[in-house]
């Protein structure tokens, strides 16, 4: 006798939502989702889905209508609860449009779970369309299988994050001009947590002097070479992932 497939399959479309999920509930999408479901995945009646709420976790759901403009889907049953998230931010200066895209990309699929732009004196950047940055973390999170996705913070000039700061969480700082080493530091910390990476320039010395003054600032070195914005920080949320989050079990 044939085995019965796997359901849903592992190859399901998956999809945030903003609604809370519960079994039988309906789901009825628009736009970009209906368009990815219908032209990109060419889902049918029957066809199974996988939602995320961002609240109660992963959802099993059936296509109960396709069409070209919208579709409406039937929650089934749960398939897991919403993650368990490492609280660990990234504070991010701005950076060039493609290079910051990848770093929201990388840090939604790293598991983040808070992202702040920050604007600093070298930032080439100065802005952020929030919904467009919203959109990147999110798609991120459904390709690696999040049930949590990021919170995504306004832009934050550094001055302003380094006076709001919350005192109970450690802001580990990259510092090209060296500090801690990075995996010796992480591990050594348990606590809420945080990292501050620089722009393409790099923090003037004024900055740097600010941040090293501040109580919660921990600087700490992320090896011998000077690395890019964009790659300091997947770096550096990858070894905070493997000796402090959620890699270790």
């Amino acid at each position: 006798m044939a085995a019965t497939p796997a359901w849903p399959p592992r190859s399901a479309p998956r999809l945030f939502v903003p609604q809370r999920l519960e079994q039988g509930a309906h789901v009825a999408l628009d736009g970009p989702q209906a368009h990815y479901l219908a032209r990109v995945m060419r889902v049918a009646a029957g066809d199974g889905v996988i939602l995320c709420d961002n609240q109660t976790g992963e959802w099993a759901a059936r296509v109960v209508e396709a069409g070209k403009r919208d579709a409406v889907l039937e929650v089934a049953e749960l398939l897991r609860g919403r993650e368990a998230v490492p609280d660990f931010w990234l504070c991010a200066a701005l950076l060039k449009k493609d290079r910051f895209d990848l770093v929201l990309e990388k840090a939604s699929e790293l598991g983040v779970a808070r992202f702040v732009p920050v604007l600093t004196r070298r930032c080439v950047a100065d802005k952020l369309n929030p919904e467009r940055a919203r959109a990147i973390l999110t798609e991120a999170a459904e390709q690696c299988a999040r049930t949590a996705l990021p919170e995504l913070g306004p832009v934050t000039k550094l001055d302003a994050l380094l006076r709001d700061w919350p005192a109970e969480r450690a802001l580990f700082f990259a510092d090209e001009q060296g500090g801690e080493p990075a995996a010796a530091a992480f591990a050594a910390h348990t606590g809420p947590a945080a990292l501050l990476i620089g722009p393409e320039g790099g923090f003037d010395d004024a900055e740097r002097a600010a941040i090293r003054a501040h109580p919660a600032a921990r600087p700490v070195s992320l090896g011998p070479r000077i690395l890019r914005g964009e790659t300091a920080a997947i770096a550096a949320i990858a070894l905070w992932m493997g000796v402090a989050g959620d890699w270790r079990g």
